[in-house]
């Protein structure tokens, strides 16, 4: 873990070739993807991967997403199927992760598994986050850049806010565009929606020409994003509010009737209200309310993946 101010280093050729180096040589660096900011070792090294257990204070069952820069390296690291071929050809680059068989031989730390013989892969669409991969040379595991268990980052200053000290280098690509953590398909037996996000199970469906079974909660934790509570702000988080409370910080979609202190999309766009939902919650609970109340959101297409991260910040916490 670093002992100094984290470098906040501009994404440009010399601040990409910088955080391509640190990354060679151990420490972790935040760098932004289409999805929310990532915090990236170097997944062949014991070492930079147990880092990241340490500076997000996240639990050692709870596996990482390996980024490739391209399929030839995701192929190296994972037992690769025709099912993964098609959601690659239509998905990929961007934001959709994929389980897959571990490879025989593949040299990436058994950290990154959680002791699993499955994979988390995954090439992101980001510019910044494909250059990073490409100058690095080495597959980088990287679940969200914030304390583990806390509202998911999707700019730079997110990331400082919770691991400012703890992390060597933030490379600062501006905000993301999604603003939700990618979809995870599990490829290792029947195709199943491991964690909700844009690319919804039934465009999964759709694509793959088959359907995309629901994991259970009670199955074991297979994939990242799904322990009970996750991605909570400090203050506690009330759902489905139909009305306000005195004291409440309100977060609004669609049409409302009273005032709300921020909307998610006052046209009811759920792929604004996505992009939109981890920044929200930073500004609401920066505040310094006790309680975030949070408008229904329509539990359909790109809607069920917000609820999920929603009913996760509202979880009782442990």
């Amino acid at each position: 873990m670093s002992e100094t101010a984290t470098q906040r280093l501009t994404a440009d050729p010399e601040g990409i070739a910088r955080a391509a180096e640190l990354l060679r040589d151990g420490q972790l660096v935040a760098f932004p993807t289409e999805t929310v900011y990532g915090l990236g070792g170097n997944a062949l090294d014991d070492r930079a991967v147990a880092g990241i257990f340490e500076a997000k204070g996240r639990p050692s069952f709870n596996p990482l997403i390996v980024h490739l820069a391209d399929l030839d390296a995701v192929k190296e690291l994972v037992q690769w199927s025709d099912l993964a071929d098609v959601a690659a050809q239509v998905f990929w680059p961007g934001p959709l992760t994929m389980v897959l068989p571990i490879r025989e031989g593949a040299k990436v730390s058994k950290l990154v598994s959680a002791g699993l013989d499955s994979l988390a892969v995954r090439m992101p669409a980001s510019p910044v986050a494909r250059t990073l991969l490409r100058e690095c040379g080495c597959p980088v595991a990287a679940p969200s850049a914030n304390r583990s268990g806390r509202i998911s980052p999707t700019r730079a200053e997110h990331v400082l806010e919770t691991l400012d000290g703890r992390i060597a280098a933030v490379l600062d690509g501006g905000p993301c565009d999604v603003g939700l953590e990618s979809t995870i398909l599990g490829l290792t037996g029947k195709p199943t929606l491991l964690r909700p996000g844009r690319v919804t199970a039934e465009l999964l469906s759709e694509a793959l020409g088959r359907p995309v079974m629901e994991r259970r909660d009670r199955d074991q934790i297979s994939a990242p994003g799904q322990l009970a509570s996750h991605y909570a702000p400090n203050a506690r988080v009330r759902l489905n509010a139909s009305e306000w409370q005195e004291g409440e910080a309100r977060l609004g979609f669609g049409r409302t009737e009273g005032d709300c202190d921020l909307n998610l999309s006052p046209a009811g766009d759920l792929v604004e209200a996505a992009a939109n939902l981890f920044e929200y919650l930073h500004r609401l609970d920066s505040s310094g309310a006790e309680v975030i109340a949070v408008m229904p959101v329509p539990h359909v297409g790109l809607g069920v993946a917000i609820n999920d991260r929603l009913s996760r910040a509202a979880a009782p916490r442990g």
